[in-house]
C-alpha cells in the first residue's frame, strides 16, 4: 500500500513539476524550480517501542540506515532543485557521509548545520548545481532556550531565461531553512516568535549590508505551529504567503484542510511550510509587525483569562483612575509571563512596545489608545484575490524590475495528509514531505516599505 501511494505521489509531482519542461521549447517558455522541505526525524528521537520510550532507532544501525536509504531514494526520484531537511542527524558521521556523497553524486551542493550545545541533530540544505550559482551561505544561531539554528543560502539562477531580453535583471533568491522550538507550554510561544523575528531581522540586515535589491525570499522548514498560531500571523503580516495554501486556493481560515505532522502527543497538525515573499510586496516595517504580533499574544492571554476589553483595561491600569502607566504595563506583562524569565521580553523590547502603544507620547495610555494599539491591533490583511502568490501589478519602464515566483502547484506526501488525516502505516517520518513548484516571473520591485 505504501508503494502505491509513493508511486501516486511521484506521478503527481512529475505531471506538474516536469510539464513545464517536457520539451526544450516549453522549457524556455515556462522554466520551473521545485523546492522540498522535510523533517526526516532524527534517529536519536525516533521511538521504536511504545512500551519502552527509552529505545531509540539510533541504537539499531540497520533500522536507521534502511529508513534513510528510503528517504534518499525518494529525494533522488524527486530531484527537487532545492531540498531543505530538518532533524538531520549531524552527530553521526556515517549518516552525514551517506547524504553528502549521495546528494553530491546526484549533482547537489549541500550545507549542514548542527544545533548548538551538541544536541545531535540539525539542518541540511542542498541545491542542484546546474540550476544555481552559490553567492553566499550564512548560519544563524539563536542561542536561546531551544538551541535552534537557521541557514541562509543566497543563490542566483545559473542560466538567464532567454525570453527576457533584459539581461540586467538579477535572478537571485534568498533561501532560509529552519526548525523552530516545539511549544511544550504557553511561555515558549514567545520564544518561537522571537526566533522568527531574529530570522527576519537577519535577512533584512543581510540585504542591507550587501545593498541587495528586493528579491524572492523562501522560508522553509518545520515551524512547529499551525495556521492559528502567532508565528503564522506574524509572517503573514510581513507579506509572506504559504505556498501550499496558495497552490490550493486555501485562505487563512482553512486551517483544518491539511496536516503535515503527528507529534509525540499523538496530535496531528499542519506545521511544515514553504513561505514565499515576492519582491513586489509592500511590507510593513518589521518592528511594527513584531509589536503587533506581541500585542496579539498579549490580547490572547487576556482573553484566555476571560477578560473583556473593559476588564483588560482595568487590569492594565491597576491603581490609576483612568489610564495605564508604564509601570502598570510592565507589571501586566510580568503577570502574563511575557517577562520575568530568561526567555521573556527584554527591557529594550518592552520600551519599544510601550512607544508603539503610546501614540501621543504623553507617558500614559488612555482607553482609546489601549483599544487602537493593543486590543484591536491587527496585522494588515493579505488579499486572497492573489491566486499565484504574486500581486497583479502592471509593468512599466519607470519601475525597477526583478524576478519573483508564481506558485504553480504543491503536494504533500503521504496523500492522506492533504485531507487532514494521518495514515497509520506511514513510517518514513512523523512529518509529511512538502514539495512546491515555482515558476519565475518578471515583476516590479517594491519601492516602499510602509
Amino acid at each position: 500500500m505504501r508503494a502505491d501511494r509513493w508511486a501516486k505521489s511521484m506521478g503527481r509531482i512529475s505531471r506538474f513539476g516536469r510539464s513545464a519542461s517536457s520539451n526544450k521549447e516549453n522549457q524556455q517558455q515556462q522554466p520551473c524550480i521545485t523546492c522540498t522541505t522535510f523533517n526526516i526525524l532524527a534517529p536519536i528521537y525516533k521511538r521504536i517501542d511504545e512500551q519502552d520510550p527509552s529505545l531509540r532507532e539510533s541504537d539499531y544501525r540497520a533500522f536507521w540506515l534502511s529508513r534513510n536509504h528510503r528517504i534518499l531514494e525518494w529525494l533522488l526520484n524527486e530531484m527537487s532543485t532545492i531540498i531543505c531537511l530538518q532533524e538531520f542527524w549531524v552527530g553521526n558521521e556515517e549518516l552525514v557521509s551517506l547524504y553528502e556523497t549521495t546528494l553530491g553524486d546526484a549533482g547537489y551542493v549541500s550545507f549542514k548545520l548542527g544545533r548548538t550545545n551538541n544536541r545531535g541533530d540539525g539542518l541540511l540544505i542542498a541545491v542542484q548545481k546546474e540550476y544555481f550559482n552559490i553567492l553566499n551561505y550564512k548560519e544563524l544561531h539563536f542561542n536561546d532556550f531551544g538551541d535552534r539554528v537557521a541557514q541562509l543560502l543566497h543563490v542566483e539562477l545559473a542560466s538567464p531565461f532567454s525570453q527576457w531580453p533584459n539581461s540586467n535583471i538579477r535572478q537571485e533568491i534568498l533561501i532560509v531553512n529552519t526548525h523552530l522550538l516545539f511549544p511544550h507550554d504557553s511561555t515558549l510561544s514567545l520564544v518561537r516568535l522571537h526566533q522568527v523575528y531574529k530570522i527576519l531581522q537577519y535577512v533584512e540586515s543581510y540585504q542591507n549590508d550587501f545593498q541587495l535589491k528586493p528579491m524572492p525570499i523562501m522560508l522553509c522548514g518545520d515551524w512547529n505551529g499551525s495556521k492559528r498560531g502567532h508565528v503564522y500571523k506574524f509572517l503573514r503580516s510581513q507579506g509572506f504567503v504559504s505556498s501550499y495554501d496558495t497552490a490550493h486556493h486555501y485562505t487563512d481560515a482553512d486551517a483544518h484542510k491539511w496536516v503535515s505532522h503527528r507529534n509525540h502527543r499523538g496530535n496531528i497538525c499542519a506545521v511544515d511550510f514553504i513561505w514565499l515573499l515576492n519582491p513586489d510586496k509592500y511590507r510593513k516595517l518589521l518592528k511594527a509587525s513584531w509589536s503587533e504580533a506581541v500585542f496579539g499574544m498579549f490580547k490572547y492571554l487576556l482573553r484566555r483569562a476571560s477578560l473583556t476589553e473593559s476588564d483588560a483595561f482595568a487590569f492594565l491600569k491597576a491603581d490609576n483612575e483612568d489610564c495605564i502607566s508604564y509601570s502598570g504595563f510592565c507589571e501586566a506583562l510580568k503577570q502574563l509571563s511575557l517577562t520575568g524569565h530568561c526567555h521573556g521580553l527584554n527591557d529594550e523590547e518592552i520600551k519599544d512596545l510601550w512607544l508603539q502603544a503610546d501614540v501621543d507620547g504623553n507617558g500614559v495610555l488612555d482607553y482609546k489608545e489601549f483599544l487602537q494599539q493593543i486590543w484591536n491591533s491587527t496585522a494588515p490583511d493579505q488579499s486572497d484575490d492573489n491566486k499565484n502568490g504574486v500581486q497583479d501589478n502592471g509593468l512599466n519602464d519607470s519601475q525597477d524590475q526583478t524576478i519573483g515566483f508564481s506558485v504553480q502547484n504543491a503536494v504533500l506526501f503521504p496523500p492522506e495528509v492533504e485531507t487532514g488525516s494521518w495514515p497509520e502505516d506511514y513510517s518514513l517520518s512523523d512529518h509529511a514531505r512538502l514539495t512546491v513548484v515555482f515558476s519565475p516571473i518578471r515583476m516590479p520591485c517594491s519601492q516602499l516599505i510602509c
